[in-house]
């Protein structure tokens, strides 16, 4: 079975808003603000951007803070083709140590991630189908230890369930991720060194 292109079809449906002479709303889920850099200064060429800052999985409670504070300082300082807003959602770490019960002990980027995952695009999907926006997507797909099959499946079926489109990408493609690199560079990012759960947090060190 043919694997799909995600950075073809995402060509595509920009090509189309292009040639429309349109720009629709987008609620882009961000892990960080590193992450989030090369999304931003890519995206908001074709849409209205509100970016959901919803990670109930972040360890401790002062390193969410500190990535808040982070994705904040980023949209204040980057300049944008179309405005871009920010919303936090609730902190709620017991929501996702509930959806990862019983699938502590798996590897990285095994099960538990996948719940973690499911558990952050169905929130975006929620926000995004009340808000009236176009679509939704994540900037999950611009690391390369995160699949982004796995996060389109898990993307597009919750948009279908939800009602609401989901776009798909693979940021890290098109040296997405180097150039996230650079833009963390360029506005002093902090860049943290495991993914964001207690569980990531203990296989990094």
């Amino acid at each position: 079975m043919n694997r799909r292109n995600y950075q073809k079809e995402l060509d595509k449906i920009l090509e189309d808003l292009e040639r429309q002479g349109r720009a629709p709303r987008l609620l882009l889920h961000s892990c960080c603000a590193p992450c989030s850099s090369y999304v931003l200064e890519y995206l908001s060429r074709y849409f209205y951007i509100t970016v959901l800052y919803y990670n109930p999985n972040i360890y401790p409670p002062s390193e969410y803070r500190l990535r808040v504070n982070e994705q904040e300082s980023l949209l204040s300082h980057m300049s944008f083709a179309h405005p871009v807003e920010m919303v936090e959602g609730s902190f709620e770490p017991e929501a996702f140590y509930r959806a990862v019960q019983g699938l502590e002990g798996e590897p990285e980027g095994g099960k538990r991630c996948l719940k973690c995952y499911e558990l952050r695009l169905l929130q975006a999907a929620k926000e995004a189908k009340a808000g009236g926006y176009d679509y939704f997507t994540t900037t999950l797909t611009i690391s390369p230890l995160k699949s982004a099959d796995r996060l389109n499946e898990i993307g597009e079926r919750i948009g279908r369930e939800q009602g609401v489109a989901f776009l798909a990408s693979d940021f890290k493609k098109r040296d997405g991720y180097k150039r996230s690199i650079q833009l963390s560079r360029q506005y002093g990012l902090y860049r943290q060194d495991y993914c964001g759960c207690v569980y990531s947090a203990g296989a990094s060190l």
